[in-house]
């Protein structure tokens, strides 16, 4: 079997990642959103550092790829001047906290998002990637993005669950972050970090709570169009170029950008779709939708292989969710998709529905298996 790096943590702005294109810097907004003129900034921050490409992350991050060594200084004290920076490493690493995309000012999604923000320090230390969901709305919608510890709406009011947990613990209004750092202790003190992620974690829960609260019914993630915030438009693999997103900018009056965990931007207060750039989604229907790919190679030296051109044409294809990963650590997706694409020394493995089909397979053998 081909040996990959596994990192075991996500790289920041104050601590980014080598890749086989450079410094791959990513931020972390506060409450998923960029102003305009961060937004603006962002756009040419990209193109004056890095490869001129913005990626939206499953995490609703943003990170500036393709960054050459000695943009990196450069690079950080632009975004420093935008107040896209962390105090420290560590402070970044902690602030690892999704946020549902239609919170609104005091809302409870918001309101947690703070609180937690300013009780990071009472946090005991966790592995690198465990991470938070703030999904407070009328319903959860974040039940499918990453999180190891989620505070949801539930039949009675909001409540507190573990990953990997069906059920969790009735919230207290003003206690809700005293029991999400009492869960991360009690994670701590039965060995949870030895396993790396909540999910993984099977001790039974603590008995100062009654685990017994269900959480409502998920909602649909949003898709490019209209909503309450804004219109939502996406972004095939996650990927923008960022001249392209500064032509949106430059015509339409947008105060903020939304970013949310399923490649896609809201433009608040934007009531109408605009006409867009190509490489920009307007239409809920589009096939790259459904498509989750990782940089694959040569942009990724863990990928032997290729991945979005081929995650493009296959698109089209494939009916259900679709996974292409240049190599077997499975990037870009945190669940099982309906249909997987691994590369492995050069060639690609194929699983349908959880289910080996094929191994060794060239693009053109994978096409032709899905070709109508």
């Amino acid at each position: 079997m081909t040996e990959f790096d596994v990192k075991g943590w996500c790289p920041g702005a104050l601590r980014p990642m080598r890749s086989g294109d450079g410094w791959v810097v990513r931020l972390r907004p506060r409450l998923a959103r960029l102003t305009r003129v961060q937004a603006r900034a962002l756009c040419d921050a990209a193109q004056a550092y890095g490869a001129g490409l913005i990626d939206l992350t499953n995490r609703a991050n943003v990170q500036i790829r393709g960054v050459r060594d000695a943009a990196l200084a450069p690079l950080q004290q632009a975004l420093a001047e935008m107040d896209l920076l962390d105090d420290t490493p560590g402070l970044e690493a902690r602030r690892n906290i999704l946020i549902a995309p239609d919170w609104t000012d005091g809302d409870d999604s918001a309101r947690l998002w703070a609180e937690l923000v300013e009780r990071l320090a009472d946090l005991p230390d966790l592995p690198p990637k465990m991470g938070f969901a703030m999904d407070a709305g009328p319903a959860p919608v974040l039940t499918q993005d990453p999180a190891d510890v989620r505070i949801e709406r539930g039949q009675g009011g909001l409540i507190l669950r573990a990953e990997g947990r069906a059920r969790g613990m009735a919230l207290e209004r003003g206690r809700e972050i005293d029991a999400l750092i009492g869960l991360c202790r009690w994670f701590v003190d039965t060995g949870g970090a030895q396993s790396g992620r909540m999910a993984r974690h099977r001790a039974p829960l603590p008995d100062w709570a009654n685990w017994d609260a269900a959480p409502l019914p998920a909602r649909a993630p949003f898709k490019p169009g209209l909503t309450a915030n804004g219109v939502v438009i996406g972004a095939a693999f996650g990927q923008i170029i960022a001249r392209d997103l500064a032509q949106v900018l430059a015509i339409l009056d947008v105060p903020a950008l939304r970013v949310t965990p399923w490649r896609c931007l809201v433009l608040e207060g934007v009531s109408a779709a605009p006409e867009l750039p190509a490489s920009l989604i307007a239409t809920p229907d589009h096939p790259a939708l459904r498509v989750d790919a990782c940089a694959g190679a040569p942009l990724c030296p863990q990928a032997s292989v290729e991945t979005r051109a081929l995650a493009a044409q296959l698109a089209a294809l494939v009916s259900g969710s679709l996974h292409v990963s240049g190599c077997a650590k499975g990037c870009a997706r945190a669940r099982a998709a309906d249909v997987t694409v691994t590369g492995r020394d050069g060639l690609f493995d194929l699983v349908v529905q959880g289910r080996p089909v094929a191994t060794g397979l060239t693009p053109p053998q994978l096409l032709v298996r899905f070709e109508r």
